[in-house]
């Protein structure tokens, strides 16, 4: 059984082998993230605070996409899907932050959830298939494939950065705090 904070998240184990351990965190972030954005409309979903244009809008969006690029196209070795394979990265790098403005909450809830089941699926085929050693079918310019281990510690990371700015902007929004 896991234990839920009082925002809902799921404590990661305190004492877990290294699967769920990372697993564990990973979920924590994904409801953090949810946790910081619920409830809120389009507008709360497009406040940016001070010179930054980030929203929590863009940030679900670009994590949408940071899920599948990581667990469908580097790890799996798939081809980009729908909306990101029509996407002209080269003109606008930052598109997933600067097209979240065009999509309605719950288009971007949808998208961000949908990519999160994508990447639970595709993580345990992944674990099935050679635990957290298996690496990555996408190499790197230079050669090297991450294993899955260094990809889900990215992906913690990567959250838990854009944790920290989707306190602040929730804060702006709304005034609502917490951890």
């Amino acid at each position: 059984m896991t234990d839920v904070d009082e925002y809902g998240r799921p404590e990661p184990p305190p004492a877990a082998d290294e699967v769920e351990t990372l697993l564990g965190f990973l979920e924590y972030q994904r409801a953090t993230l949810a946790w910081k954005c619920e409830g809120l409309d389009a507008a709360g979903l497009a406040a940016t605070v001070g010179a930054s244009s980030m929203t929590l809008g863009g940030m679900l969006k670009h994590l949408a996409f940071v899920e599948d690029w990581w667990f469908s196209r580097s790890l799996h070795g798939q081809e980009q899907q729908p909306p990101w394979d029509a996407v002209d990265w080269r003109a606008d790098p930052d598109w997933d932050w600067h097209s979240a403005a065009e999509d309605g909450p719950e288009a971007l809830r949808g998208l961000w959830q949908d990519a999160v089941a994508r990447s639970r699926s595709l993580v345990a085929e992944a674990l099935a298939a050679g635990g957290l050693d298996r690496l990555a079918e996408r190499q790197w310019s230079d050669g090297q494939a991450p294993s899955l281990r260094w990809i889900l510690c990215h992906m913690i990371e990567e959250y838990a950065r854009h944790n920290g700015h989707a306190d602040l902007i929730r804060e702006w929004v709304d005034g609502s705090t917490g951890e």
